[in-house]
């Protein structure tokens, strides 16, 4: 089997679910082609996630095109300080960058501020913080910008999406002392059982994705088992983070249902319930 075929379509879900973030710009299949598969398999809404600026942009004219499609626009932790501080050896999708210092940063959010005012924008986000590719100095550039974005989404009654990775003392920190939006959701939660019990009693949202089925990941899967059911969405991340028994090979929302199943395992309720209450969390979660 080769690395980069597509997975089979799994067997349908028999009530509708909702991936809550995926990235179809970097998928190989149109937008209509991914959303034809997933519809197939009963994953009826998507919420489309920017990256960048010009990401962000295209989420917002994807999910104005496309009724099944819901925007959320950021810049990505990782991006703030390329904008600072220059990216001249990139590896990134971008490609390289030159110091653009804090002028250029404010400039990325002000456009992000104005994409988060449209009405089929839904999310603020991917932002937080991210401490395992970013160094000391481009930390005070990601906290500066993860702030801004909670701003925005205050401002504008979006939800706010949160990317966390080996920063979560710092990302609950940062929460608490610029204050939550209403609606808060942990893409790729990515914590532990203690602290699904912190963000449970904060209110927000924990979104699972395909590696909550990777053999190592029994510690998610104590998260999740935590997790108040009226607070638990299901994700992609796609194309990255494929379940089992298919990791390692391109990820896309038609495979909701292999990662949906696992998760019901976990809280030993049937997939239909699971589904029914996602759905539900996920409307409630972007306001759809």
């Amino acid at each position: 089997m080769s690395r980069t075929e597509a997975p089979p379509l799994p067997e349908p879900l028999r009530v509708p679910v909702a991936d809550s973030h995926t990235h179809l710009d970097m998928q190989d299949a149109t937008v209509e082609e991914a959303l034809a598969r997933a519809a197939a398999v009963n994953v009826t809404t998507v919420v489309q996630v920017g990256c960048d600026v010009a990401g962000s942009r295209w989420a917002a004219e994807t999910a104005a095109a496309h009724p099944a499609v819901h925007a959320s626009v950021a810049l990505h932790p990782n991006e703030a300080p390329r904008i600072v501080h220059g990216d001249p050896d990139s590896t990134a999708r971008q490609g390289a960058r030159e110091p653009g210092g804090k002028a250029a940063l404010e400039e990325a959010l002000a456009e992000i501020d104005a994409l988060a005012a449209l009405d089929h924008v839904r999310g603020v986000g991917e932002t937080g913080l991210d401490f395992f590719r970013t160094g000391p100095e481009g930390i005070a550039a990601q906290e500066e910008s993860f702030r801004a974005h909670i701003e925005i989404a205050k401002r504008h009654g979006k939800a706010l999406v949160i990317h966390d990775r080996d920063a979560h003392a710092d990302v609950l920190r940062v929460l608490l002392d610029a204050g939550a939006p209403e609606r808060t959701v942990f893409h790729c939660y990515s914590g532990d059982a203690e602290m699904a019990e912190v963000c449970a009693r904060a209110g927000y949202f924990m979104s699972f994705a395909g590696n909550v089925t990777f053999k190592n990941a029994q510690p998610l899967r104590d998260a999740l088992a935590v997790a108040p059911m009226e607070l638990v969405l299901v994700e992609t991340d796609a194309p990255f983070l494929t379940p089992a028994p298919y990791r390692g090979r391109p990820n896309a929302p038609y495979l909701i249902p292999v990662t949906l199943r696992a998760m019901a395992e976990v809280k030993g309720v049937d997939e239909d319930t699971l589904a029914t209450a996602i759905y539900d969390n996920t409307a409630r979660a972007f306001d759809f």
